[in-house]
Formats: structure tokens, C-alpha cells, sequence
């Protein structure tokens, strides 16, 4: 076995790169990143009915947004199915495997028979040791391993520990069907050799596979790889994860408007941490990432944490690198629109100097997107009931108070403007905050925004002093 590790990816293509699917590649590409290796990318596409192009297109977009890119061109399983063949022909012809001539009605009749007989149903073995001489006319044979008749086959897991497979509960199972397409188990086996893989991350789903896989590869007198069965992901309630749950594809996830650090932070945490780290950095994840860390009980998916993680990664954002991620992934998010209202050289520099206040409190990009809409609305405003609830209770007047005192303002700037209202809300006897909440609902239309003094210098003199005429009493 080579000393460099090889871990791979291996989605089926018969839909999006859903949720479980990219925790399972991260895990595979931070292990090889830490040690030095590489991740290969393989798309299981033998079943032809269900695997589409779209799917394919998916699953690598899915993992270029998050970062995760294979170091190799994708390798496609059904374009290999001459060697799979191979493979197969080569151990019948070493004595490990044989033609099975059963029909379909004999092999119901053996299912039949395990089924009155309260036990679990099992391939007799009747080809095992017949001549193909004896075969009967018009039968296309399957190609069936031998496998050991008593003793066990031991996989030594590096999460799930060692597990021992009785070798009388794998029975003689297929690796070739009769039309000559070879079976899942003998596929992965003979791509995972020939890919050089010495690690497979996967889904503890997969773990009753490991033990048949096993006996494949001893058959051959291949190297076998070090497996590691990770858990699944469940919903918050415990249950298995479904799409009420999360279970979306990513692509789902980048329209919900997560940061793909955020993204990866959270789903490295589900089922791996470091000590009671919660917040992660790509290069600490590498850096920390112990395939030997990985818990054996189920991960729980949760929103709320992950919208926690997401919005710490967005506060941590620079201001020109979240503007350009905001401007670049408009396009998908359901309220991106607001972020074509004008030209994007105007838009950019607006989201650029609000951007400061905007990002303290947005967990998502939709919601950084949704705050900023005060920034491109069309006058006059929409304003929200409790907005107008403020306005209409004595804020119309003290809009109407602070307008001429705001018009006098030379430098347009955060500090001046500030100068100028508290003056004002002296003058009158009012608290700051009795003069800052009319601004804030006539210049937004809502009753949360970034400091409302931000908000007067972002939207610049002109549109400032519109808007407040227009709320004026």
C-alpha cells in the first residue's frame, strides 16, 4: 500500500449533493489535507434509469461553492465496467468465484423456503462446486464469490471500532449479473484498488458493506483499505435526517444564504469537535481534523446553531469581501433582487459603506440583504406598522423639528449629523433616542437598522433629506 493517503468522495448522481453527502466529502478532503494525501472524486453512476448529467453538474458545483474540490478529474464508475468484468472472470479463474446457474423461479423457491423456516434468506450454494459442463441450455450465469463457509471476517473500523462479520451471514453473493453488469459491492471494490484509495470515510450506513468488500479484496490478494464508518445525521428530534429536517441539497443551503466557511464550521462539528471549540477556521479544521476524533453516535442537525456559526463567519467577513460575496450570489438568494435596484458600481458602494453597521446583525446573507433595502428603496418608503406606529405617535414632528437643523449640516458625515440631533434633542428636552427612532422609521420604513447616524451618512445628503420630507408633518 502507498504511504501517501488517498480518501475519496463517491456520490451516486441521482440528485442534488445533499446535506449528509457534503459533510461526508469534507471529512474525506480535511483528512487528506491533514496528512498530505488527496481526495479523488468518484460518481457512482452504474444505475443508468436514475443517474442524469444534471446531477453530476450539481454535485461538482455543489463542492466547488464549498471549497471542496477533488484533486483529480472525476472518475465515472459505469465507464469501467469492462474492468469490473475483469476483475470478476479473473477470480473465477483462480477458484474464488463461480458461475451460478439458478433461475429466478429457484432462487424465489430458496427465499420461500429461509422464510417458512424463520430464517434470514440465503443463496443454498448448489453452483458452488458444480461443472459449468452441467450448466442447463439458455442460462445466462451470474458470477457469484466463494466465500469462506465458516469463521469470521474482522474489519477494524477506525470510528466504529472492530466489527466481526460470521462469514456464514455473507453467503456466496453476486459480483457479476447475468447481462454482464457487475453488482455495487464488486464495483467500489475493484474502482477503490484501482483508484490507489487507502482510506474510505463513509456513511455508517455502508458498514454491513464492509465485511463482503472485505472478502473481494482478500480474494484478489489486495491491500485492504483502512475504513472509517462515520454516523449519520439526524433531526434535532433524534429522528433520521429528512427535508423537514435539513436534508436539502447545498445548493438549497447557498440560497438560504450561508457562507461556505459557515457551512463547513457547522457540519465539521456534527459528529468531530476539538475540545469545546465551536467557532473553526478552514486552516484550524485541517490542522485539528483526526479521522480517530469522529464520534459513533448519530449527529443532530440544528438551525439555530448553525445560523449562530454562519453569523460570527459574517461578522468576521471583511466589508469589501462580504459586498462582493453579497453582489456575486444575488442571483440565487429569493430576495436578490433588491440588490439590482440601480446601477452596480452605486449599489457596491452603498452596501460598502453600510456595511459595517448591516453585518452586526445578520446571521444569514438573506437577512443581510433584507437589511439593507433601506439603501435602494423607492421613495416614498413602504413603511412597516410598528414604523408607523412611532411616526404617527409625535415622530412626524420631530422629523418636521430636525429637518432645517439637518439642512444646515456642511460636512455630511456620522459625527456632524450626530452634533446637529443632539443639539436638537436638547433644545427640546428630548432623550437622544426620542429624536433617533423618527429618523430611523422614516429613512428605513422599519424599527431596527444599523446606528441611525450610519444610516443618514450611507444614504448621503440628497436622498436623506427626500425621505425625511417625506414623512415630515
Amino acid at each position: 500500500m502507498t504511504d501517501r493517503v488517498v480518501t475519496r468522495f463517491a456520490p451516486s448522481p441521482t440528485g442534488y449533493l445533499h446535506i449528509g453527502g457534503a459533510r461526508t466529502a469534507l471529512f474525506n478532503w480535511l483528512y487528506a489535507r491533514k496528512t498530505g494525501g488527496k481526495m479523488l472524486l468518484r460518481i457512482e453512476d452504474t444505475d443508468r434509469e436514475r443517474s442524469t448529467e444534471a446531477a453530476v453538474t450539481a454535485i461538482i458545483d455543489g463542492l466547488s461553492w464549498l471549497g471542496l474540490e477533488a484533486d483529480e478529474p472525476p472518475v465515472s464508475q459505469f465507464a469501467r465496467a469492462a474492468r469490473h468484468r475483469e476483475v470478476a472472470e479473473e477470480l473465477v479463474a483462480s477458484g474464488k468465484a463461480y458461475y451460478c446457474y439458478a433461475t429466478p423461479a429457484e432462487l424465489d423457491e430458496m427465499r420461500e423456503k429461509a422464510k417458512a423456516e424463520k430464517r434470514p434468506p440465503r443463496y443454498d450454494g448448489r453452483w458452488r462446486d458444480r461443472a459449468p459442463s452441467e450448466a442447463p441450455e439458455g442460462v445466462k450465469p451470474v458470477i457469484r464469490i466463494k466465500a469462506p463457509l465458516d469463521g469470521e471476517t474482522v474489519v477494524q473500523d477506525r470510528v466504529q471500532g472492530e466489527v466481526r462479520f460470521p462469514n456464514k451471514d455473507l453467503d456466496d453473493f453476486i459480483l457479476l449479473r447475468s447481462d454482464g453488469t457487475p453488482t455495487y459491492m464488486h464495483a467500489v471494490v475493484v474502482d477503490d484498488h484501482d483508484m490507489g484509495v487507502t482510506h474510505i470515510i463513509r456513511g455508517d450506513d455502508h458498514l454491513t458493506n464492509a465485511g463482503r468488500q472485505t472478502l473481494i479484496y482478500k480474494a484478489m490478494g489486495w491491500d485492504v483499505p483502512v475504513f472509517a464508518h462515520i454516523p449519520l445525521i439526524h433531526g434535532a428530534d433524534g429522528a433520521k435526517l429528512s427535508k423537514r429536517h435539513g436534508a436539502l441539497g447545498v445548493e438549497a443551503y447557498r440560497e438560504m444564504g450561508y457562507l461556505p466557511v459557515g457551512l463547513k464550521n457547522y457540519l465539521v462539528r456534527l459528529g468531530w469537535s476539538h475540545g469545546d471549540d465551536e467557532i473553526i477556521s478552514p486552516e484550524d479544521m485541517i490542522a485539528w481534523f483526526d479521522i480517530d476524533d469522529v464520534n459513533r453516535g448519530a449527529a443532530r442537525f440544528d438551525f439555530a446553531k448553525l445560523d449562530a456559526v454562519n453569523g460570527h463567519w459574517i461578522r468576521m467577513s471583511g466589508d469589501a469581501e462580504l459586498t462582493d460575496m453579497l453582489l456575486d450570489v444575488r442571483d440565487h438568494l429569493p430576495n436578490g433582487a433588491i440588490l439590482r435596484s440601480g446601477p452596480d458600481e452605486v449599489v457596491r458602494d452603498r452596501l460598502l459603506r453600510a456595511m459595517p453597521g448591516l453585518k452586526e446583525r445578520a446571521k444569514t446573507l438573506v437577512e443581510l440583504t433584507e437589511s439593507a433595502a433601506y439603501l435602494f428603496a423607492a421613495r416614498p418608503l413602504s413603511i412597516e406598522p410598528k414604523a408607523e406606529e412611532i411616526l404617527a405617535g409625535g415622530g412626524r414632528e420631530v422629523v418636521s423639528g430636525l429637518l432645517p437643523e439637518l439642512e444646515k449640516v456642511a460636512d455630511w458625515n456620522a459625527a456632524s449629523i450626530e452634533a446637529a440631533v443632539r443639539d436638537y434633542a436638547e433644545r427640546e428636552g428630548l432623550k437622544l433616542g426620542k429624536a433617533a427612532q423618527p429618523l430611523r422609521a422614516a429613512l428605513t420604513g422599519k424599527t431596527t437598522s444599523p446606528g441611525v447616524f450610519d444610516v443618514l451618512d450611507v444614504l448621503g445628503r440628497d436622498e436623506t433629506l427626500a425621505r425625511l420630507r417625506d414623512q415630515a408633518a
